[in-house]
């Protein structure tokens, strides 16, 4: 079992990240040296990656007891933003857009509570058919398709409170280096694109698995339900993008319900099976 310092270690180099990247966004002037500023996004950029290994050390060992695969509602929920923050840092190095490490700071807050949550909600039972190639497919693409989704989500906030800083201008200057809207517009939809073909190969995977598993492609479930609505609404949201030029609040609005509907599809059923219903 990994010990709690592994756990502990991780926590506070996520906070200390995050306290670093929140400091220099928020204290940086217009007029600092933009080398130095570099320097400092480019360090902590790198430094990220001790955290991130530390919480996936964690992850394996409270995942992989024994035979089977333990994914209750912790590891579900600890995994997903672990994914998050790893894409996200990853992303860093090929599409680096100035300002948008202002993300940075949030994503190791969140980070750094999701890491204790399997030792909060402890998995009652290993899940079953994990041997199954059809079952680690699905999964595999669910966590990636969750995770890009909630990159997008929480880009989509980012958005919010940048329209609502445009239309009254604060003196701090943590929002001063962000990219303009539009250039953040059309990042969220390339990150939403990508994410609603993951998340179609999610259901479309689970229809394979179902097969070989119940017989049948599908079977009807509070998670199947808010899956197909999750899916219908990004649908809607890119023909919407598409067909008229959806944008602004509307993308915003459509982007967010999607995301909570999915939430709802998967971590929703979990948190009310194992915590309410201890099933």
């Amino acid at each position: 079992m990994t010990s709690i310092l592994t756990y502990l270690a991780a926590f506070l180099l996520y906070i200390l990240i995050g306290w670093y990247f929140w400091r220099n966004t928020t204290n940086q002037s217009p007029t600092a040296s933009s080398t130095s500023s570099h320097v400092a996004v480019t360090w902590g950029h790198y430094a990220m990656l001790a955290p991130l290994a530390l919480h996936a050390v964690t992850l394996y060992h409270s995942m992989f007891v024994g035979a089977g695969l333990s994914f209750g509602l912790g590891n579900a929920i600890s995994s997903i933003v672990w994914l998050t923050a790893f894409i996200y840092w990853f992303s860093g190095f090929f599409s680096r857009l100035q300002g948008l490490q202002t993300l940075v700071a949030p994503v190791a807050a969140v980070s750094a509570i999701a890491i204790f949550l399997p030792l909060v909600f402890p998995s009652l039972r290993p899940l079953e058919n994990t041997e199954l190639p059809a079952f680690k497919a699905h999964l595999l693409v669910a966590m990636m398709a969750y995770s890009l989704l909630t990159i997008a989500a929480l880009h989509a906030l980012l958005m919010t409170v940048v329209e609502r800083h445009l239309h009254h201008p604060a003196t701090r200057s943590i929002l001063t280096n962000l990219p303009p809207l539009l250039a953040m517009e059309k990042l969220l939809f390339r990150i939403i694109w990508i994410g609603f073909v993951l998340l179609t190969l999610t259901l479309l995977s689970g229809a394979v698995f179902s097969k070989e598993v119940f017989g049948q492609p599908l079977t009807f479930s509070h998670k199947t339900l808010f899956g197909f609505i999750s899916w219908g609404v990004f649908a809607a949201l890119l023909m919407g993008r598409q067909l008229y030029g959806w944008r602004g609040r509307i993308a915003i609005r459509w982007t967010l319900t999607g995301f909570v509907t999915l939430l709802l599809a998967y971590i929703g059923s979990k948190f009310v099976l194992e915590i309410i219903l201890s099933r």
